[in-house]
């Protein structure tokens, strides 16, 4: 499967980094993201780990558990490689010893429609926030509380 990109029509692009104590990724994440592809709601662009061990050493990681290798495999087809080696390298310095990372980059596809549409009418993104859960736990438990 190739995913085509076309800038006409691409809908917003999120990039996200989840970051993981030790290097223990299982397969749990994988079918999440996948039943979003499946459905339409994302595209996934790109999709890489990074690990950064115990002396510092920081550097992009294959799977090597097969089981989940294949949990992550056909999620991204990797002719898109936004994330490139600099980028990596760059993500797993940041992280702590013995922490890794999986990068996830995708197109909500959700918002292609729209996107365009204000692309045509001249319309343009002036501020896009999103709301960490912790805050809008917080603001639940507050409105509940009254």
């Amino acid at each position: 499967m190739s995913i085509t990109i076309d800038p006409a029509t691409i809908g917003p692009v999120d990039v996200a980094i989840i970051g993981f104590a030790g290097d223990a990724f299982n397969g749990e994440i994988a079918p999440a993201i996948r039943e979003l592809v499946e459905s339409g709601v994302v595209r996934i662009i790109d999709l890489a780990f990074v690990h950064k061990d115990a002396s510092g050493n920081a550097l992009a990681i294959e799977l090597e558990d097969h089981d989940v290798a294949e949990a992550f495999a056909g999620l991204g087809d990797g002719q898109h490689d936004l994330l490139n080696d600099e980028d990596l390298e760059l993500i797993a310095e940041g992280l702590e010893p013995e922490t890794a990372a999986l990068i996830v980059v995708w197109e909500n596809t959700w918002a292609a429609k729209f996107s365009a549409a204000v692309r045509d009418s001249n319309g343009f993104l002036l501020s896009h926030t999103r709301i960490p859960h912790e805050a809008v736990v917080l603001a639940i438990e507050a409105l509940q509380g009254e």
